[in-house]
Parts: structure tokens; sequence; C-alpha cells
């Protein structure tokens, strides 16, 4: 109990630095009297407009968004009792994503501010179910890693036939925006409008922590222990999908968080599916939050997008999991 104490305000400090990070740091920096008096709205209007329109609805999306990969990511490995599972891994990032990209095409997206979420969110439940589908009847690494491409290749085609048959350029850009992640000018409207939704979809992933316990040891043994596997999937589902919709809607397709999260803190919560849940939540906050603020302090010409960090880290990481189950299995 202890140790679960510690870890919980090891991870909310890291959160709040992260975040406090992201306010301060930038072409301009500040300082924290400079991030107090922007919020509060007094002083300097440059830094109040600073600090209120463009870094904060950032830094709050990276804390929403991070905390829904990385939750979601949690979420389906013990579901699926795979460790390899993602959002972005197995295809429901790229799926969501396509939903968002139907609603820039037929231009859905201009008409009403909740067409993207829930096209995506509906992207994002078809690939879930096809996922659920696949895992069912043979739950094996490398069929389920084969299906994810599969699924990421049918909606990178289909995005990309979008794209090639886009009305106009302006549509074409915010597809490229979207499939490439960023939370680069982003308003206050965009964090609010995806945070009912992440809630929602974190809400229902939270409650399935004690049925995911009890599918760690087998489905025979969880039905014993009276957990209904039929209302356990679709619960988990249900909170992907709204959650990794939301996110992707807001801040475009930003990979592997879900996946390096979980395996990080794994060992520190005992291997335990439900007490990895909260954790991977504010790890992943914080990690979104800590990339997006590497993107703008890169010497760069133009900013970095998120999803070309988060990928180039997590990348490399997938493969080192890829070589220690290997070794394992040997």
């Amino acid at each position: 109990m202890r140790a679960s104490f510690t870890l919980f305000g090891g991870l909310i400090a890291l959160v709040i630095a992260a975040a406090l990070a992201g306010l301060g740091g930038g072409y301009v920096p500040l300082s924290p009297a400079d991030i107090l008096s922007g919020l509060s709205g007094v002083g300097d209007p440059r830094l109040v407009a600073i600090v209120r329109e463009v870094r904060a609805p950032r830094v709050l999306l990276g804390l929403e968004v991070g905390a829904a990969l990385g939750l979601s990511g949690a979420a389906l490995q013990g579901l699926m009792r795979n460790p390899l599972a993602e959002p972005g891994l197995i295809g429901v990032s790229s799926s969501a994503g396509l939903g968002a990209v139907i609603a820039f095409y037929f231009g859905l997206a201009a008409l009403s501010p909740y067409a993207l979420p829930l096209l995506a969110m509906a992207g994002a439940v078809a690939a879930t179910l096809v996922l659920l589908a696949v895992a069912a009847r043979d739950g094996s690494t490398l069929t389920l890693i084969l299906s994810g491409i599969a699924l990421s290749s049918l909606s990178v085609a289909l995005t990309s036939l979008a794209m090639n048959l886009a009305p106009n350029p302006y549509a074409i850009t915010e597809m490229l925006l979207w499939l490439m992640g960023s939370l680069k000018d982003r308003t206050p409207t965009d964090a609010l409008t995806a945070l009912p939704f992440i809630l929602a979809g974190g809400a229902l992933l939270l409650t399935a922590g004690r049925g995911l316990d009890a599918l760690a040891l087998g489905e025979d043994t969880a039905r014993s222990l009276g957990v209904d596997l039929t209302r356990l999937r679709l619960r988990v589902i249900g909170g992907v999908a709204a959650a990794v919709g939301a996110s992707v809607a807001v801040s475009g397709s930003i990979g592997f968080v879900g996946l390096v999260v979980p395996h990080l803190l794994r060992p520190l919560v005992g291997h335990e599916p439900g007490r990895l849940l909260l954790p991977s939540a504010l790890g992943g906050a914080a990690l979104v939050t800590v990339a997006d603020l590497v993107t703008r302090l890169l010497p760069t010409t133009q900013e970095v997008m998120l999803g070309v960090v988060t990928a180039l880290v997590g990348a490399p990481f997938f493969l080192v999991l890829i070589l220690r189950a290997r070794r394992e299995a040997l």
C-alpha cells in the first residue's frame, strides 16, 4: 500500500512538473511568476495571451491526450492479455484518423463541432471490434500484430484515396496535420470539446480494473469469479473508442504512448492489469506533455510534429520488446 502511494505521488508530481514546464518553456521562456500572472489574467497582456491562448490549451490537451492513450494502451493489453497491444500499433488510432479524414473530406467538420470526434470514435470502434474478434480466435502476438498492420494499411490506403480526391488544398493540409499528430495552434475550445469524451471513456476503462485482474487468470477463472466477459469487452471497447477517438479528433494520430508507458510502469504495480490503469493515465499525460515541449524546443526552422517525436522514441522501444520476447521464448 505504501508503495502504491509513493508511485501515485511521484506520478502526480511528474505530471505537475511537466505541466509547469510546458507553460514556461518555448520561444519566450516564462518564470513561475509569469505563468501565475498569465493564468490569472493580470500583468503584461502579451504574457497573458501567450499563457492563456497558446500554451495553456496545448498543455491541457497534452494531459488529456496522453492520459487517454496511456490508459487505453493499458486496458487493451489487459483485455487481450498481450503486452504488445496499443491503440496506434494495432490500427485503432489510424482507423480513428480515417474517421476524422472522412469528416474533413465531406465537410462535416465545418457543419458541427461534434462531427469530427464522433466519426473518429466510430473508426476506433470498428477497428477495436475487428481486433477483438481476431484475438478471440487466435490471441497470439504475431496474429495480433499482423491484423493491426492490415487494419493500419487499409486505413492509410483509404486516407490516401481521400487526399488524392480532396476538393481543395485546405482539406489536404488538415488531413496531413491529423495524420502526423500535433498540438500546435489548438484553442481552449478544442480542449473542452475532447474533454467530455475522454472523461467518459476513461471512466469506463477505470471501472474495468477488477474484471481485467480476473481475466489475467484466464477466461474460465474470470467467469467463475462472476465476471461478465461480454460486458467487460464492451466496456473496454467503448472506453478505448471514446478516449482514442476524441484524442485523434483534436491531436491527430500519436503512436506508441499506450505501448511505452504501461511497459515502464507494469513492474511497479506487480504486473496487475487493474492497478496499472490509473498510473498509465498519469504517465501518459506526463509523457505527451514533455514530448510536446520537446517539439517546441528543438532548434529547427519548422516545429517538429508531435507524432514524429513519439514515433522516434516508441519504434526503437517496440523493437527492443520484440527482441526480448523472442529471447524469452527460446
